[in-house]
């Protein structure tokens, strides 16, 4: 028996915005999961693991990254090895929520290379943010740049990882 699951993915062309209905079968299902732990795999020895050759592989690859549900095939660096260890989450909350102070906190958010993952979200945080820098003062000098000075930041609450106990992005399919 063969078995689908449907996936909605967003696809950005431009400025538009376009949801499809994928099915993937169990076959797709293993090859990202595949993928999800090393996107260098051969294609060879993902068709030995599931059952398909290499070219069936290819074909269905290109399709799940041109359909949207492999959005990026990126590497992971070592923070410690490229002398950024610390990770630091920090809760901000707006002084104002409208949506264009929301937006210009977005895009501040967003501008910021040593921000690696900013969270919208509800409860007494309006944004959850997972920060990467080499030390405190490089922190210390961030929070000046994008709490302190003029901006719509009424609080924000740092927190100091000590050990990263799990880290991923890895999706369960």
């Amino acid at each position: 028996m063969i078995e689908f699951r449907l996936c909605n993915a967003l696809i950005v062309r431009g400025d538009a915005l376009t949801i499809t209905n994928i099915e993937l079968d169990r076959l797709d299902r293993k090859i990202l999961t595949i993928v999800q732990q090393n996107n260098l795999t051969p294609h060879r020895e993902i068709a030995e693991a599931i059952g398909l050759s290499a070219p069936a592989v290819t074909r269905r690859l290109k399709r799940l990254r041109k359909s949207g549900v492999i959005k990026y095939d990126t590497s992971t660096l070592s923070k410690t090895a490229l002398g950024k260890p610390l990770t630091i989450i920090a809760q901000v909350q707006a002084k104002n929520e409208q949506i264009e102070n929301l937006d210009r906190m977005r895009t501040t958010f967003l501008e910021c290379p040593q921000i690696q993952h900013c969270y919208y979200v509800t409860g007494g945080a309006d944004f959850i943010l997972i920060i990467n820098v080499s030390d405190m003062s490089e922190y210390e000098q961030l929070t000046r740049k994008m709490f302190f000075e003029p901006s719509n930041v009424k609080r924000f609450t740092t927190f100091v990882s000590l050990e990263t106990i799990k880290a991923g992005n890895t999706v369960v399919v």
